[in-house]
């Protein structure tokens, strides 16, 4: 959020992010990074010298400083053994402060729908992280946010990712009998896009997550909707209007030929035995 409107002001006078950052004394990757929400610390004093370059209010500037003191709050996920990537704390952070998470997966189940069994298999095939065991109790901690009725998860995904054998059978039985489960929670929505569905805007997109966020009473400090991609090449975050509006029409065009929730829990149950048997 302050990277965010730090870029607004210094975008509005049309001034390059190397102008800005040589003005203020300080490298061009710094001010990406505290742009982007990549800074692991944010300095009351870089927050003013950019204030005072930008010609910024004393109303705006309040709420900037404000913001700042803010981000250097630790995270309750930051007491987890090793830390996180960057790019990690900070989805973490934003899924944790979303209202909505809508989520669309072509080759692997969201962590927030995972059991532990089957987030260890594919962290093994990844190449095993140094405390796998931290890894899965963070993201038990992340899916406490399913109990919560302010927050709502549609997930939507592709059929293969169903069959894609991820640990072992006995590992995707149990996984398709905890989609069942989850899918039972009414701020849950679990919807499979066959693999013989109509050609549609998903088939184009890469795996993404698109989170909206509770609006604040005040509505400066309202978080706009961001877009998270994920590849091998790393992530991007996008939140431009523009972009925005592409993901939810996406969105909306996989909706439509998706099965709905109670034809998707029928074919997941079919999956289950198949598993099972």
């Amino acid at each position: 959020m302050l990277g965010r409107r730090l870029r607004e002001f210094r975008e509005g006078l049309k001034m390059s992010r190397m102008t800005a950052a040589r003005s203020c004394e300080m490298g061009s990757q710094t001010l990406w990074r505290l742009e982007t929400g990549r800074s692991s610390e944010v300095k009351r004093v870089t927050v003013n010298l950019l204030c005072n370059l930008y010609g910024v209010g004393d109303e705006d500037r309040e709420v900037l400083l404000w913001l700042a003191g803010e981000s250097r709050k630790d995270g309750w996920w930051q007491s987890f053994v090793g830390g996180l990537a960057p790019d990690a704390e900070l989805y973490v952070g934003l899924e944790g402060t979303a209202s909505q998470l809508a989520t669309w997966q072509m080759a692997v189940l969201p962590g927030l729908l995972q059991i532990p069994e089957y987030r260890r298999a594919i962290s093994e095939a990844q190449g095993e992280p140094d405390d796998i065991d931290s890894e899965i109790r963070l993201l038990e901690k992340r899916q406490e946010r399913l109990a919560d009725p302010n927050f709502t998860l549609v997930a939507l995904l592709n059929e293969s990712v169903l069959h894609q054998n991820i640990g072992g059978k006995h590992v995707m039985a149990r996984q398709m009998i905890h989609l069942l489960k989850v899918g039972e929670l009414p701020n849950v929505s679990i919807r499979v896009v066959r693999s013989d569905a109509s050609v549609h805007w998903g088939l184009f997109a890469k795996d993404f997550v698109l989170m909206e966020f509770p609006e604040h009473l005040n509505p400066v400090l309202t978080e706009p909707p961001v877009v998270y991609v994920e590849s091998l090449a790393g992530v991007l975050y996008l939140d431009k209007p523009a972009e925005i509006e592409l993901y939810r029409a996406t969105r909306a065009d996989i909706e439509r030929v998706a099965l709905g929730e109670n034809d998707t829990r029928s074919l997941i149950e079919a999956i289950e035995k198949e598993y099972g048997s």
